[in-house]
């Protein structure tokens, strides 16, 4: 250290340090007790007010989607029981091609012998469920297998 340079100790200001604040200091107050009472009151009813008044909607809204699930219900059934049939003529039909080599043997008999003799023969009789996608992939099998909605 050079011997022209003056030392200059840190000292505290002039008049000392200011006070250290330790009092307790209480949150600000925006609302009084009754304004938070009337604010809960009226922020309580518009909920209600706004819940009844969708409610209307919802309660409208169900009544239109009733009202349309029940109008397109009969031609859905419809369709249901068209592919159905046709299903069945796709069953008869590869039926037929896969015997046409074996002798004697008729679509829907037993080589020619009826099935059911007390039933007469223009009858429908519907397959269980494993004749009816005999001749189908696995996976439409499977598919319908764990479908539930239309039972």
């Amino acid at each position: 250290m050079s011997s022209t340079s003056t030392f200059r100790q840190d000292m505290p200001p002039e008049g000392g340090y200011k006070k250290i604040p330790y009092a307790r200091v209480p949150a600000r107050q925006y609302f009084s007790g009754y304004q938070m009472i009337a604010g809960f009151a009226g922020i309580t009813a518009f909920g209600f007010v706004m819940y009844y008044q969708s409610m209307k909607w919802v309660r409208r809204n169900e009544i239109e989607q009733r009202s349309a699930r029940n109008a397109i219900l009969p031609l859905l059934l419809a369709e249901r029981d068209r592919e159905y049939l046709k299903q069945l003529r796709r069953n008869r039909d590869e039926e037929e091609k896969l015997m046409a080599n074996v002798k004697g043997w008729k679509v829907g008999t037993w080589y020619g012998e009826p099935i059911y003799k007390t039933i007469p023969e223009d009858t429908l009789l519907e397959p269980n469920f494993k004749e009816f996608y005999a001749h189908s992939d696995y996976k439409s099998l499977a598919k319908r297998a764990n479908f539930t909605l239309w039972t």
